[in-house]
């Protein structure tokens, strides 16, 4: 047992060893990145911030905020608050570009498009959208802002591609806060659900997608589902487990001669599936896990679920995972989808799968691209700032690729666009600030 456990974890460490060559040129790299999104703005100003910014986001700064960033390049603050706190550049074309670059480079015809929130715990009541609220980060109810990410799956990678922030009823409704905030006259209240819909409209053109997912905020809205529905989308969305639903194939109760015939009854669905036979369960290997290949066991069933108003719902797939704990307990995750029951249960799983992969994305731009190191308290703060940390993220993501592409002895860009001749680093990239002892190269996704 020690022999096979010093084996597995001098593999790790071998796994961990980053080649030097993927880190060379990675300046040109970065200023090569960050031509097409600085062409979306109009001022020389805002493009020599915008590089500067991301410069800092892709650092090793512990605190990537504005104060951080502005002193890794020996600067004052206040210009580089003013470009992302208050300057009026329109942030949206930005986020276009960096569909483009990621429909371009992972996109595959059956990709899938996950939605969903996540919380950033906030103190006082001041920053926009910030009230007590359910914060998956904390585990409760507590001050918080929530934002709604897409992001894209496929064979290739995974990234982050848009987001919206969801602005409580009680903001929206307060004039005086929302003028304090900068919120725009135009934004209404709209649940999370709608703010996913709206990146749906907005980018599912542009991704190549054949699925739809998310976890089970997203799934529990029936509403949200017929609305996938009249999109034509097909998706796979988790439930929580008191969810509600009538097994379509299940023998019926017996009749008692008196009235309409019984129907199944609604049951649990967690206790729907502890009720199942051990044969009913299938075993799938899902492959490509960071630890090695993952083993589930899966079930299916027609099923109708309640809907929010208590009534039977349409027609819908029931998906069940199981995964073996190692107090050789099961974790039980429950999906309901409309697509064909006769849909093979590998491809219901690896949709699954990828429903975790943005939680993944949100872990890395949290950890590597600062994307929760914001002090700004406005409406256009909070989007300027986002939106630049999901730039960084991709940055970080195709850099990371470029690494294990290394490994096969091909050499690529960073950038989307392709690998160009290396163009001088410009004014918002100093290699002087660059090069100051606390800056490397970007580390690996």
């Amino acid at each position: 047992m020690e022999r096979r456990f010093e084996a597995r974890r001098q593999q790790l460490l071998a796994e961990a060893v980053v080649d030097p060559a993927v880190w060379r040129d990675a300046l040109p790299r970065l200023e090569r990145f960050v031509e097409p999104f600085a062409a979306c703005l109009g001022e020389p100003e805002q493009r020599r911030h915008v590089r500067e910014y991301l410069a800092g986001l892709v650092s090793d700064l512990e605190r990537k905020n504005v104060e951080a960033i502005a002193y890794l390049h020996d600067q004052e603050r206040q210009a580089l608050q003013k470009f992302v706190g208050q300057s009026p550049w329109d942030d949206g074309p930005l986020r276009q570009e960096l569909a483009r670059q990621i429909a371009a480079e992972l996109g595959e015809p059956d990709g899938v498009i996950v939605f969903d929130p996540s919380a950033f715990p906030k103190k006082g009541s001041e920053s926009v959208g910030v009230q007590r609220q359910w914060c998956g980060r904390l585990g409760k109810v507590d001050n918080c802002q929530v934002g709604v990410y897409l992001g894209y799956v496929s064979r290739v990678e995974h990234a982050l591609v848009d987001l919206r922030l969801y602005l409580p009823g009680k903001w929206a409704k307060d004039r005086k806060r929302r003028k304090k905030a900068g919120v725009p006259k135009e934004i209404r209240f709209g649940t999370r659900h709608e703010l996913a819909l709206a990146m749906l409209d907005a980018d599912g053109r542009v991704l190549p997608h054949a699925w739809i997912a998310g976890d089970d905020e997203m799934g529990r809205s029936t509403r949200f589902r017929r609305a996938l529905e009249g999109r034509q989308e097909r998706y796979l969305l988790a439930v929580p487990c008191n969810t509600l639903v009538r097994d379509l194939d299940a023998e019926p109760p017996p009749s008692t001669g008196r009235g309409p015939r019984p129907r199944v009854p609604f049951v649990r669905v967690d206790r729907w599936a502890a009720a199942l036979p051990a044969e009913r369960w299938s075993t799938i290997e899902v492959r490509g896990g960071e630890k090695g290949p993952l083993v589930v066991e899966a079930v299916l069933a027609r099923v109708q679920a309640k809907t929010d108003r208590r009534r039977a719902g349409p027609e819908e797939t029931l998906v069940v995972l199981r995964t073996r704990q190692a107090e050789a307990s099961f974790k039980h995750d429950y999906y309901l989808s409309n697509a064909s029951a006769q849909t093979p249960l590998p491809e219901f799983a690896r949709v699954a799968k990828a429903e975790h992969r943005i939680e993944e994305c949100l872990q890395r731009a949290k950890g590597e691209a600062g994307l929760s190191d914001y002090e700004v308290r406005t409406w256009r703060g909070w989007h300027h700032h986002q939106t630049l940390s999901l730039l960084a993220a991709w940055f970080l993501t195709q850099e990371a690729r470029r690494g294990k592409k290394l490994d096969a002895r091909l050499d690529g860009a960073a950038s989307a666009l392709g690998d160009r001749p290396a163009a001088q680093p410009r004014v918002g990239l100093r290699p002087t600030g660059l090069d100051l002892p606390h800056q490397h190269a970007p580390p690996a996704a």
